[in-house]
């Protein structure tokens, strides 16, 4: 269960990432965060692992806070949450099974990792994630060969070699295609179905968010302004998050994100 209490980001120059956010979800949710460019999404789920640390509230993971959490604390609160990213975040250079074993790095110790002696457990382990996402065949192939639909399955395939527990996923089919998105949305709905992890993913394509969420947030300025069923978020909700009719935006282009 992750918990955000009065949650607010300020940076630096004085914009505000997060006002007041109040929110709990639940273990086995799939949440999709929704809003225009700039409304907080990204912050709201960087700060659910740390890579943004907030300006007051606290935010807890399983009645543990991870705002004050700090050392082998927050590494081990950190290691049963993935993290997927636009830019897939792997090491071009090396092999796809490499990256996934990136994943069991926190589960070793430093000498094993720098010098890639991962026990053949976690060899198996990263082997299977990959079967899982239908990559297998590539787990040999240096990753810079991927297309952005397979390197984004391998990124997924890192999370359940990791066996996280929870999967933030900040906007990962944002430069795929169509096959390619409905591939790797696919993909996180089976890992929240037969896994029961956790998935709060955030999305500028509503279509996405109505077809796989159970549950849709909606940010504007910081600001949550729906919470609710994926069924309960009509037009007139989806105006309230934008600031305008959608049947302006006919597939939501690159305006809103």
């Amino acid at each position: 269960m992750i918990e955000l209490k009065d949650v607010s980001k300020v940076y630096p120059n004085g914009v505000k990432g997060l006002e007041d956010i109040n929110l709990t979800i639940n273990e086995g949710e799939f949440v999709a965060i929704v809003g225009l460019s700039g409304a907080g999404k990204s912050t709201l789920l960087r700060s659910i692992n740390r890579l943004v640390d907030i300006s007051s509230g606290d935010i807890k993971i399983n009645n543990q806070s991870i705002t004050s959490a700090s050392g082998k604390s927050l590494r081990l609160m950190r290691r049963d949450i993935g993290m997927i990213f636009q830019s897939f975040n792997l090491v071009k250079r090396s092999s796809v099974l490499r990256n996934v074993l990136s994943g069991r790095v926190a589960y070793n110790n430093t000498f094993r990792t720098i010098f890639n002696l991962f026990p053949q457990k976690d060899v198996n382990l990263a082997l299977k994630a990959l079967e899982r996402v239908n990559i297998l065949e590539k787990a040999y192939t240096r990753s810079s060969e991927l297309s952005g639909g397979q390197q984004q399955r391998v990124s997924i395939a890192r999370t359940l070699a990791q066996e996280a527990k929870v999967i933030l996923a900040d906007e990962p089919t944002a430069s795929l295609d169509p096959v390619t998105t409905k591939q790797v949305m696919d993909d996180l709905k089976k890992i929240n179905k037969e896994d029961n992890v956790t998935v709060v993913i955030n999305l500028h394509f509503v279509d996405l968010a109505k077809e796989y969420s159970t549950r849709i947030i909606g940010l504007r300025a910081g600001k949550v302004v729906f919470d609710g069923p994926a069924k309960d978020a009509t037009d007139e909700v989806f105006q309230e998050i934008y600031g305008r009719s959608l049947k302006d935006d006919e597939l939501l282009g690159d305006e809103i994100e």
